[in-house]
């Protein structure tokens, strides 16, 4: 049986863009799948500790993620970057030995097999030469180092105004469309 990961990190609740991105996929997935196990973990209502040792020993998160087929990530963009608790998750599942290894030449990602979807909303427009940029550009090689090649999709302009809200939104969920496809 297929194991969704849907990943929340959208400190604005209800009015979360990223929030509605990522239901829409995990709804698409499941309409792929219709006996997927959903499993939902959001980092605002159940926070993680920033990363210590004893945090570090606690393998829940990494277990959580390694036994996922799919994960959906909602990643909006807060100060140029990703949310510290969207961090903090991060920090639990990029563990050597586990989701990456060293070797002579160079890192190796050992979680391949895995579909990452990043949803991606931002309050002004950005594109990946934009030097505010980091919250893709900080995920693609994240996700690149364990080994996944991620996918993105966009809401843009959300903070312009309520038409720019509202396009954003649709452009996102028209990209969401486009990954059934």
């Amino acid at each position: 049986m297929m194991t969704i990961l849907q990943i929340d990190s959208s400190i604005t609740g209800d009015n979360s863009v990223s929030r509605v991105l990522t239901r829409s996929i995990v709804e698409q997935l499941r309409a792929a799948s219709p006996g997927a196990n959903i499993v939902a973990r959001d980092l605002v209502d159940e926070p993680l500790d920033h990363l210590t040792l004893a945090a570090f020993a606690d393998t829940a998160v990494l277990d959580e993620f390694l036994d996922a087929d799919t994960i959906v990530v909602g990643a909006p963009m807060y100060n140029f970057a990703v949310p510290s608790q969207l961090k903090a998750w991060i920090d639990r599942i990029a563990v050597a030995g586990k989701t990456f290894h060293y070797t002579d030449e160079g890192p190796v990602g050992l979680a391949g097999d895995k579909r990452v979807i990043v949803a991606v909303s931002r309050g002004g427009y950005y594109d990946a030469d934009n030097s505010f940029e980091h919250v893709e550009a900080y995920l693609k090689p994240m996700f690149n180092f364990l080994g996944i090649e991620p996918e993105f999709v966009h809401a843009d302009g959300i903070a312009v105004g309520p038409v720019q809200r509202e396009a954003g939104i649709a452009s996102g969920l028209a990209e969401v469309e486009r990954l059934a496809a």
